[in-house]
């Protein structure tokens, strides 16, 4: 029997997939409600402002170590797509998963930031798929995909053209779409230690940065970037005592 994840994970992959609506409500990336606010708004938001493991990072000085390779077994397919107070995520069916350190996560949402989260020595990306997993016992796991202005990518117009027009709405896929095909061909990435992005920004989130960015077009990132109404990305946190991975 598929063992259930405790509560409180649960809830941390729901607000990590930008699903969770009421809470979306309290916080934005503009205005008075914005990142640099967001420990003020409530008190179960205090780790944004006083956490030392906070994401996104730049990553930059990082140590060299064998990192051994990520192992996807993706098996399933985007099943709807869903527009959020301040997100677009995609849903995925049951059943694909990442291995690492001979533990299982499996793939929850995709969840898409514009322009990207993370940086790659002080260089922003235009955009960034976070592919949201958790292992049995509600340990979170993300894959961070950057994208670099090229080519339109096909994957990802078939989810633009399912984005629904009203927030809280989700539309199904009316294509198919695989998780793997967001992945770059080569899967060399960086692993850091981190957190939730947005509140409650709580820590113990393990980050997966693919280096290689995959291509999008400048038409497809304003397809974006008009669905959003502006950024949703928080601003790069520091790195205190943390080691980036190579």
């Amino acid at each position: 029997m598929k063992k259930m994840l405790p509560a409180a994970a649960a809830v941390l992959i729901l607000v990590l997939a930008g699903r969770a609506d009421a809470a979306e409500e309290k916080w934005s990336y503009g205005g008075k409600t914005c990142p640099n606010h967001w420990a003020k708004l409530d008190p179960a938001y205090a780790l944004c402002g006083q956490g030392a493991n906070q994401s996104p990072v730049n990553l930059t000085g990082c140590v060299k170590a064998e990192l051994e390779p990520l192992k996807f077994d993706y098996t399933g397919l985007i099943t709807t797509v869903r527009r959020g107070a301040h997100s677009v995520e995609a849903d995925h069916s049951a059943g694909s998963y990442l291995h690492l350190s001979g533990r299982k996560f499996e793939l929850r949402h995709i969840a898409f930031h514009a322009p990207s989260e993370h940086q790659i020595d002080g260089k922003s990306f235009p955009l960034e798929a976070q592919l949201v997993h958790a292992d049995e016992d509600g340990h979170l796991a993300v894959v961070a995909v950057l994208f670099a202005t090229g080519a339109d990518n096909p994957e990802l117009k078939k989810i633009l053209q399912q984005i629904p027009k009203e927030v809280g709405q989700k539309e199904g896929m009316a294509s198919q779409v695989r998780a793997d095909s967001l992945l770059p061909e080569k899967r060399d990435y960086y692993r850091v230690n981190g957190s939730l992005t947005a509140p409650p920004c709580t820590e113990g989130v393990l980050w997966l940065v693919m280096k290689n960015p995959v291509a999008v077009s400048e038409t497809q990132m304003k397809q974006f970037s008009d669905v959003l109404g502006g950024t949703n990305s928080r601003p790069v946190q520091p790195l205190n005592a943390r080691a980036v991975l190579q």
